[in-house]
């Protein structure tokens, strides 16, 4: 982690805390991909017990492309091209490795605005 920015990780880091999905998202990603609409179906695995819940695939896919955008998830390649299932970037593989209860961990309302604030200005 010493040569990634800083700003780069704690960007990754406050966006995992930030958003509804668990530790059971991230761990199914790393070996097979999952889309909006499969973990819309089973939001009683893959969504954290927070105040937000998402209440429709598009707003998880509003998640998923988030931290695609931010670099810790990627598309999962086909035969055919892009599909609509994401797997987890080798930097989003680094910080779950490193902190791999993040998921988990409750964001500050500081570390929720600003998210917020870089999600909907900086990188729209």
């Amino acid at each position: 982690m010493d040569f990634i920015d800083k700003h780069i990780i704690n960007r990754s880091l406050r966006a995992i805390k930030c958003l509804p999905l668990n530790s059971n998202f991230y761990q199914h990603i790393q070996t097979s991909g999952l889309s909006a609409e499969d973990i819309f179906k089973k939001k009683e695995k893959y969504i954290a017990n927070v105040f937000y819940k998402p209440r429709s695939e598009e707003k998880i896919e509003d998640s998923l492309l988030w931290l695609i955008k931010i670099g810790l998830l990627r598309r999962e390649v086909d035969g055919q091209g892009l599909t609509s299932k994401v797997r987890l970037t080798p930097l989003g593989r680094l910080i779950l490795r490193n902190e791999p209860n993040l998921a988990n961990q409750k964001a500050s309302v500081f570390e929720l605005l600003t998210n917020w604030i870089l999600r909907n200005f900086f990188f729209t």
